[in-house]
């Protein structure tokens, strides 16, 4: 098992999201003879090319057809293999829709989807390949788990977490090379239980994925202005980690979610579904991008262009609370 450490974080920090995941599932599969990995024709894109020359009985490539490549996973589930299957975000989470829907939801094969470069990380390929609104079609599906790692420690934290669980899982892979470090040493992590990072009693941020990194440089911002912000990882999209919430939300002034998609449907929506019907939350404030198609660029600039960087989340949450 690879260990959590400040060596390896920062290999997986140079490596980015796909090429972290191919290292995991890599070591993951030694110990795992009912695993079977599919890939629409992007064995080297998702860092699997080391996988496919290792283990060439546990690998698969469908091609460029993703709906098939569902429909497959779920027959490979359906005979006993802990099955994964590999594309970009935007064609899992919508070119292959309806087979997820029902494959994967209704039949609730265990099937463990990877998307790919979600959120802005393919940055001039454009709207086409950009993955602002995959959490939100994945929550809707009924029985499917929706994860969304911080760090490249965290995503190895989920492959080996997957390798034990039972049931279909949606996860959303952003970042590019050279992602920002959030874990440097070991943790707890469990699918479904949110990460508490930093304390605070005037805001509490809650974010995912990339904007993880990015919210406790907000917070430490925040710090130096004299607000007090908590910050809670929330890895796991769905089922909410409503405890956390709760928890992270008593005494605040303000709620802010903070991700790397659409501000509707993703995260703010997932605990704006909850606050509402618990009632007695803060008021909310969602920080993501915006109802509307973006222009393309390079990753970082997107996410400058678009507000996501630390010091921007600082100097919008600043502004509000005044």
């Amino acid at each position: 098992m690879l260990a959590i450490n400040a060596a390896n974080a920062r290999l997986w920090s140079i490596l980015g999201s796909r090429g972290t995941f191919g290292v995991a599932m890599l070591d993951a599969a030694a110990d795992a003879d009912d695993l079977m990995l599919l890939t629409a024709d992007l064995a080297i894109t998702s860092g699997l090319e080391r996988f496919r020359n290792t283990y060439p009985d546990k690998f698969l490539n469908v091609g460029i057809a993703e709906q098939n490549m569902i429909g497959i996973a779920a027959g490979f589930a359906k005979e006993g293999f802990n099955t994964f299957a590999t594309t970009f975000a935007t064609f899992a989470a919508m070119r292959a829709y309806e087979t997820v829907r029902v494959h994967l939801g209704y039949m609730q094969r265990n099937v463990k989807v990877i998307g790919l470069a979600s959120g802005l990380a393919m940055g001039q390929f454009g709207n086409t390949h950009y993955g602002i609104e995959d959490a939100a079609l994945m929550r809707a599906v009924p029985g499917l788990t929706v994860i969304a790692p911080a760090d490249g420690a965290e995503i190895v934290k989920t492959v080996y977490a997957l390798m034990h669980h039972e049931g279909p899982v949606y996860v959303r892979l952003t970042g590019a090379m050279n992602n920002p470090m959030v874990y440097k040493d070991d943790y707890d992590f469990k699918i479904g239980k949110a990460v508490h990072l930093r304390e605070g009693s005037d805001v509490a941020i809650f974010a995912t994925g990339t904007m993880v990194h990015e919210s406790l440089v907000a917070a430490s911002s925040l710090s130096k202005q004299g607000i007090s912000a908590s910050v809670t990882n929330i890895h796991t999209l769905k089922p909410l980690d409503t405890d956390a919430v709760d928890k992270a939300c008593a005494g605040a002034r303000l709620l802010v979610t903070v991700e790397e998609h659409s501000t509707i449907g993703g995260l703010a929506g997932a605990i704006a579904e909850y606050t509402a019907q618990r009632g007695g939350a803060p008021r909310q404030m969602p920080i993501g991008l915006p109802d509307s198609f973006v222009k393309n660029g390079d990753y970082k600039y997107l996410l400058q262009k678009h507000g996501l960087t630390g010091s921007q989340i600082a100097e919008k949450i600043a502004a509000r609370l005044e």
